[in-house]
């Protein structure tokens, strides 16, 4: 069970690192930022980095906080992050509102390194190579899905106009739906979080 809590966890945390990629020059040049077509890759470059350059500034925060009051709530506050961020990111109305949501989803989600830091500790000794191996596994996933279901969730309104209306929220907001999906899975991965059984080290 806690492999699957770990699977959830992480998955969680990896899609939507990749999953804008298929449509984000499609965002940006909706977003009427860029004044020619050619400089959409420009802005493009700058949101798809500001996730990663959260989490640059702050990954070694999270790490102290995580040995200063455990795994568990770091991964909490990873997960909402997600649920929370990559929501609004999907119903962001400027450039500058998806810069910053995507910012912020990076730099408060600081789960990686704790939860690994977690299994270690939670799974016998013979078993924590197989242990750090599925987080491992789990991250591949969620990079390979994430594209994936940005590429076939996005602009739902255009793709399948018999299920999604002009007039809807994924209408009006076409990026939304991916977005929302992701949001989904990563709050059943937050509902695992109150499963997780205390890592050894903050058991006294």
């Amino acid at each position: 069970m806690s492999c699957f809590f770990h699977f959830v966890l992480v998955a969680s945390s990896a899609l939507p690192i990749s999953s804008l990629f298929p449509f984000l020059y499609f965002m940006i040049r909706d977003l009427h930022i860029a004044k020619r077509e050619e400089d959409i890759n420009f802005y493009a470059g700058y949101v798809g980095a500001s996730y990663m350059l959260g989490r640059t500034l702050t990954s070694m925060f999270w790490g102290v906080v995580a040995d200063r009051y455990g795994r568990k709530p770091v991964i909490f506050i990873g997960i909402i992050t997600v649920v929370v961020f990559n929501t609004i990111f999907g119903l962001s109305v400027n450039y500058w509102m998806a810069i910053c949501t995507r910012f912020l989803l990076g730099a408060l989600n600081g789960l990686l390194g704790p939860v690994k830091a977690y299994a270690s500790e939670i799974f016998r000794h013979e078993y924590q190579a197989v242990a750090l191996s599925s987080i491992s596994t789990s991250w591949a996933i969620g990079l390979i899905i994430g594209p994936a279901l940005g590429g076939f969730l996005a602009q739902p309104a255009e793709k399948y106009p018999a299920i999604f209306s002009p007039n809807s929220i994924f209408g009006r907001f076409p990026y939304f739906l991916p977005c929302l999906f992701i949001s989904l899975f990563a709050l059943i991965g937050a509902v695992c979080c109150f499963w997780l059984p205390v890592s050894l080290q903050f058991i006294h």
